[in-house]
């Protein structure tokens, strides 16, 4: 398939090997004619649908089944409705040189910065015209306050940490963006070995449990999950913040029982027989958002070409990482000691979703780890939800308007319509949490629906 052509059209070949249509020469004759037929918005649409489609469908033959059985219409209001191709676009189209192209990008050594750090050894940043260097930092609070005082220019953060910076929960607020997500599920709940006879949560009264910061998904998704056993995570456990490179250690010295943490911590608590996997996270919610590429926004709009260049780079790097043929390479790339320092073994358990659980068997979770980049504003409100319900955010607040501002699914909406393009049915859905559904236009209702909580 030629670069501009129709990804949507069952007629095309994906792959190239002489004209597509036919009608010229050879393929760079058919793509220089169809680059001068077709505008430039066009062609940079036609471009990112046609590289989106081929990383979807690598055989010719299963695209053209899939087309064959839903239809291009509904094949690209699908791709559309999942995918912020009108943003995409524009950041492609943006042709003008970074203003900056020596960079600092903090990460933490985890799986859910995937994208983040293999953007580095494979190569994606130096494509986009960038010498980013990607600084290993030792936890969430030193990565907020380098990004604060503006000696990293973006980050690797916590999905609720672009939202607690710009409302100056914990630190001085500071406008913030979330262009995109890192990772969806990811993470665990492991327990120490002692505890394998433990496995209902009701029996857990008096446990010191560990999460890596108060603003994560890992303390939210870990209090509703006691919550839902009935334990009152303020008051019938301990939850304490501890950096993830040294939750196995505190595991192994008794420190805590147990944690709800991203990997590859939990699989090298395994590994190291010091811990076995109690819980996937995505068995609580499935395909919940984990880490996020964030940035300031005076970062955004004092370098925009430099912001789109590096948003580029993580987009690729992100629907690289997505593609499950991918994730062993990835493992070898990103296991070594300047990145994750674990043994490869344990970082391709994870990727791959083939893994030991600590309580000798081997189960076979392809999504145990998955890289979606949207940033759905729904999102954004259910974690306003338990910020609130666990008392960090008090007083009236305007969930819609916090997540519109933080979270830019909106903004990839505009930007689509501006284009011409139908954008996304809608920047928000519904998902079920633990068998609750939660409606992102009626957050208090949520809120009040608990019976533990500090907040109403």
């Amino acid at each position: 398939m030629a670069l501009f052509d129709d990804p949507f059209d069952a007629r095309r070949r994906l792959r190239r090997g002489g004209c597509a249509c036919g009608a010229h020469e050879s393929q760079a004759a058919h793509d220089a004619a169809a680059a001068a037929e077709a505008p430039a918005e066009a062609r940079a649409e036609r471009l990112v649908e046609g590289a989106v489609m081929r990383a979807l469908f690598p055989r010719d033959a299963t695209r053209r089944a899939f087309l064959a059985a839903v239809g291009a219409g509904a094949a690209a209001a699908a791709l559309r409705e999942v995918l912020p191709i009108g943003f995409v676009t524009e950041a492609f189209a943006q042709a003008g040189a970074p203003e900056r192209k020596d960079l600092k990008v903090g990460f933490i050594p985890i799986t859910c910065a995937t994208p983040i750090i293999m953007a580095a050894p494979m190569g994606f940043y130096a494509k986009q015209g960038l010498a980013v260097e990607v600084v290993k930092t030792a936890g969430w609070a030193v990565i907020r306050d380098k990004t604060l005082s503006k000696e990293y220019d973006a980050a690797h953060m916590l999905a609720p940490m672009p939202i607690a910076i710009s409302l100056g929960i914990g630190s001085t607020p500071q406008p913030y963006t979330m262009p995109a997500v890192e990772n969806v599920n990811g993470q665990a709940i492991t327990l120490s070995v002692k505890h394998k006879d433990r496995r209902d949560p009701k029996s857990w009264k008096g446990f010191r449990l560990a999460v890596p910061f108060d603003y994560s998904m890992h303390n939210y998704l870990l209090r509703y999950y006691l919550a839902e056993h009935g334990i009152d995570p303020d008051t019938d456990v301990q939850i304490r913040a501890v950096p993830p490179p040294e939750l196995v250690a505190n595991l192994r010295a008794e420190n805590i029982d147990g944690f709800l943490a991203p990997d590859p911590v939990n699989q090298r608590a395994v590994y190291d027989g010091v811990g076995f996997i109690h819980l996937l996270s995505k068995e609580i919610w499935d395909r919940h958002p984990c880490c996020a590429f964030a940035a300031s926004q005076a970062f955004a709009t004092e370098t925009p070409n430099t912001y789109a260049a590096l948003l580029r780079a993580i987009i690729e790097a992100t629907a690289y990482a997505s593609k499950p043929e991918n994730r062993k390479e990835i493992a070898a790339q990103i296991a070594p000691a300047n990145y994750l320092n674990q043994p490869v073994t344990v970082v391709e358990q994870v990727l791959t979703g083939t893994f030991a659980d600590g309580l000798g068997s081997v189960r076979r979770v392809p999504d145990r780890i998955d890289f979606d980049a949207f940033p759905w504003h729904s999102f954004a409100v259910w974690i306003l939800t338990q910020m609130k319900r666990w008392g960090q955010v008090k007083g009236d607040l305007d969930y819609r308007a916090v997540a519109e501002k933080v979270y830019r699914a909106t903004d990839a909406a505009k930007l689509m319509a501006q284009a011409g393009l139908n954008p996304p049915a809608a920047t928000s859905k519904t998902f079920v949490v633990m068998g609750r559904t939660f409606d992102p236009d009626r957050p208090k209702e949520y809120l009040d629906s608990f019976a533990i909580r500090r907040a109403s």
